[in-house]
């Protein structure tokens, strides 16, 4: 993945919408979701849940597939794998990162 495509795959997941869309998706996995599916489970309106799945797809994050008289809308795991291997592409100077402390997860009881 590119900077341009990253970016683009970010912006369009920095909308709560969206976000919680793909994650429905991502949930489902390969099978997907039919919109009315997701606009019941997410308490969207048909209107609204379609603007937004047109932004991830044209984010290239989803996709839609029709099933006979069914569209079913899948994420692209691939897509996802390669924003997530961007972002970490050069972590720890490409080293390998080591697992933090468990006190460097948490402030503890002080918070």
């Amino acid at each position: 993945m590119d900077e341009k495509a990253a970016v683009t795959a970010l912006t369009a997941l920095a909308h709560e919408a969206r976000l919680r869309i793909f994650r429905a998706l991502m949930g489902a996995g390969p099978s997907g979701l039919t919109p009315t599916s997701l606009a019941a489970m997410l308490g969207l309106t048909s209107s609204n849940l379609s603007f937004h799945l047109k932004e991830l797809t044209q984010a290239n994050l989803v996709s839609a597939e029709r099933d006979g008289r069914q569209l079913f809308y899948r994420p692209h795991l691939s897509a996802m794998n390669g924003l997530v291997g961007y972002l970490v592409d050069h972590c720890c100077q490409g080293q390998g990162c080591a697992e933090a402390p468990q006190s460097a997860l948490s402030c503890g009881p002080a918070c």
